[in-house]
């Protein structure tokens, strides 16, 4: 799934093509995604300018005047620029046919995506009005995690994938942080102190820098807005590599599933 580094370098890769443009036509090929995209979208979208592209967690929010246009990759979404004389494929879903020549496409084979409009503030929209904190904005800090954990039994890895909490670290993100701050994933969120939250906060923070950096992490086939792989699964210390020696300290990473998704860590170097 597209995670919030791979969102972000999308958002970065469309903003300076689309920002300023009419939209001239919509196209939607199918709209059974993960929900029906509106049937008055064309309607309602031509003829507006995009004004911004801005994200929020996992969503992508295409600004028109007085309506946003709400983009959500799903699991194997992909969001990129074409050119009038591409032909969609199988799996592309929508277009966004813009006056200097864009077209933005998205290409969804397992449709759990979103195509969504919303006409007034988008963040009052049900899918994004209770999210968490952006991490990497002032509004996470280790205060916010602190207070909000002393009442959750759970994992910490599992608190920190919970949107509620904090917007879209996602998955990977997680595993990585969570291993630079030295903290066991198993740990329940409700043992870890202030201290280490702020720890924690300020490794979220870095990985998530370091993997927009990167263009994000290319598993299976994401690829950003002009069609390229992102590097940053080259850099990870634990993901995907149980067995495989600690770069720290040589110990084998070890793997398990927590809340039903793939989790790996270091047993020496995380407490």
């Amino acid at each position: 799934m597209p995670e919030l580094p791979e969102v972000e370098t999308t958002r970065r890769g469309l903003a300076p093509h689309i920002c300023g443009s009419k939209v001239v036509s919509v196209v939607v090929r199918n709209r059974a995604m993960r929900e029906p995209v509106p049937r008055n979208l064309a309607s309602v979208l031509t003829g507006r300018r995009i004004d911004a592209l801005e994200r929020r967690a996992k969503y992508l929010l295409f600004r028109a005047g007085d309506g946003t246009l709400i983009v959500h990759l799903g699991m194997s979404g992909r969001l990129w620029l074409v050119d009038a004389a591409t032909a969609p494929g199988t799996h592309d879903h929508f277009d966004l046919a813009l006056a200097n020549g864009s077209i933005v496409r998205l290409r969804d084979p397992r449709r759990f995506g979103l195509v969504l409009w919303q006409r007034g503030d988008p963040l009052k929209h049900k899918l994004l009005r209770d999210i968490g904190p952006e991490p990497l904005s002032p509004a996470l800090n280790a205060q916010h995690l602190y207070a909000e954990t002393r009442a959750r039994s759970g994992a910490i890895k599992s608190a920190l994938m919970d949107s509620h909490l904090v917007a879209g670290v996602g998955n990977i993100y997680a595993n990585e942080a969570l291993f630079r701050a030295r903290i066991n994933p198993k740990l329940p969120a409700r043992r870890i102190g202030l201290a280490r939250y702020g720890v924690l906060v300020e490794k979220i923070r870095e990985v998530l820098g370091e993997a927009i950096e990167a263009g994000g992490s290319s598993l299976r086939d994401y690829v950003n807005s002009d069609g390229e792989a992102g590097f940053f699964q080259n850099r990870f210390l634990v993901y995907g590599r149980e067995g495989d020696a600690c770069l720290t300290c040589k110990t084998p990473i070890r793997g398990f599933v927590l809340g039903q998704r793939a989790t790996f860590y270091c047993p020496r170097c995380q407490r």
